[in-house]
């Protein structure tokens, strides 16, 4: 579904350059559940928005579906992000004074779409996460694993063939972080979306398909 091909990035100001990401071939499949690894700095949340397309790689190439996305326009890129890609971060940014409903409905808003069709596909998302009984409280209600089954919410709305998600149990307990990770799972096998999560807990890592590390940017083979 996503390759890169000899992907690198770097970062450059006017006195220092840094370089963040080098030599990266990675391929995932469809309907993998794919894993990243790596000590602080090593790239991977560089690696993740590269992915996501929220960065541009400095040299190489990335294809989603086979299809290059170098040559897309910045509309075309906004729309693909949108449609085929959902984002769950570590500190879920969620929208304090929205509703729980209101932040799930987020991402459809920049679709032509009935207010009435967006309603029943965030409540459908939150059901799939066990927050129907939440929908009208707003993030300052719930708690930590609350909010962050409001941003998978939010993510899996649009119904995205991919799901990226950056330390998505970094802020929580290991009782919550196996609930989150258990939808994510069943969001892989129920419904076959693709899954590339960036971990640093290694029990996390061997739930995952396949593993990739890095290290000062590289891959670790």
């Amino acid at each position: 579904m996503v390759k890169l091909n000899n992907v690198e990035k770097v970062y450059r100001t006017s006195s220092i350059e840094t370089l963040a990401l080098t030599d990266i071939n990675i391929h995932v499949r469809k309907g993998e559940f794919l894993s990243v690894m790596g000590p602080s700095g090593s790239g991977k949340s560089t690696l993740l928005n590269i992915m996501g397309l929220l960065d541009e790689p400095s040299k190489g190439g990335i294809e989603i579906d086979g299809r290059p996305v170098a040559a897309l326009s910045d509309r075309e890129m906004a729309r693909l992000r949108n449609q085929k890609i959902g984002f769950v971060f570590q500190s879920y940014h969620l929208i304090n004074d929205l509703t729980v409903v209101d932040n799930v409905e987020v991402p459809l808003l920049y679709r032509r779409m009935a207010n009435a069709e967006r309603r029943k596909l965030a409540l459908e998302a939150l059901d799939k996460v066990g927050l129907s009984a939440r929908t009208k409280h707003f993030p300052g209600q719930l708690s930590g694993g609350q909010c962050q089954r409001v941003a998978i919410a939010r993510a899996i709305v649009g119904r995205p063939e991919m799901i990226l998600a950056d330390e998505p149990t970094g802020n929580l307990d290991s009782a919550m972080s196996e609930e989150i990770l258990d939808i994510l799972v069943r969001l892989n096998k129920d419904e076959n979306t693709t899954i590339v999560m960036v971990t640093h807990n290694q029990a996390m890592a061997d739930r995952t398909e396949r593993l990739i590390r890095l290290f000062d940017g590289s891959q670790v083979h």
